[in-house]
């Protein structure tokens, strides 16, 4: 298996068929946020809760300049017929593209074939990778357990946050609560930032304030 892409390193390029045809991700991408997402196989149950979700919730990505593409190892007939199907039966059009992996070479370059969990199935990967083609963030799930789709979003607002205003962000935040001030790494500006009124500060190393 190869290795799985890291926080930092550039997401590998890869062209793939695909449900909206043919696609190269560095020419697909068009400057936007991307989250790549793959799932076990077509015709599940798990998955089609997420394919769903996922497409019930796509105009949030696409508000957020972000762009969301799935993944499995199933041949492009298949993924036509499960999308009909979430539609007929769900009443969900699925709007973005299916990645037909048949070759695996787009899973073996984001290592997410696990041979623990499966050696013919992809687990459950998500990659948000940012306009310059960097993973900034990825997650894992097995094949049992269902994704929350809340969570990539809120995943993504917070790391589009801290990449326009060079700050963190707290446990369980969302837009509009506090955020905070990276830690200063001399005495000088440590004690300026102890005189400045628009921060909370709660201990020399942890302060907030609004954006």
């Amino acid at each position: 298996m190869a290795g799985i892409p890291r926080i930092g390193d550039a997401a590998p390029d890869f062209t793939a068929l695909t449900t909206h045809g043919s696609l190269t991700l560095s020419e697909w991408q068009a400057g936007k946020w991307v989250v790549l997402f793959s799932h076990p196989a077509d015709f599940t149950p798990v998955c089609t809760t997420e394919i769903g979700e996922l497409a019930r919730r796509n105009a949030e990505f696409e508000a957020r300049g972000v762009r969301l593409i799935g993944l499995s190892i199933d041949s492009i007939h298949s993924h036509l017929a499960w999308l009909d199907s979430i539609e007929g039966k769900l009443g969900i059009e699925v709007p973005f593209p299916m990645i037909a992996d048949l070759d695996m070479k787009v899973a073996e370059a984001y290592g997410m074939i696990h041979p623990g969990a499966s050696a013919t199935a992809t687990v459950r990967a998500v990659f948000v990778i940012d306009p310059s083609r960097t993973v900034r963030a990825l997650i894992y799930y097995p094949l049992t357990n269902g994704r929350n789709i809340e969570e990539i979003i809120r995943l993504v607002d917070s790391l589009q946050a801290s990449s326009s205003q060079g700050i963190a962000t707290p446990a369980n935040w969302r837009p509009g609560d506090k955020v905070i001030v990276p830690a200063t790494t001399t005495m000088t500006t440590r004690k300026a930032r102890l005189l400045d009124g628009s921060l909370e500060h709660v201990t020399p190393y942890l302060a907030y304030k609004q954006i």
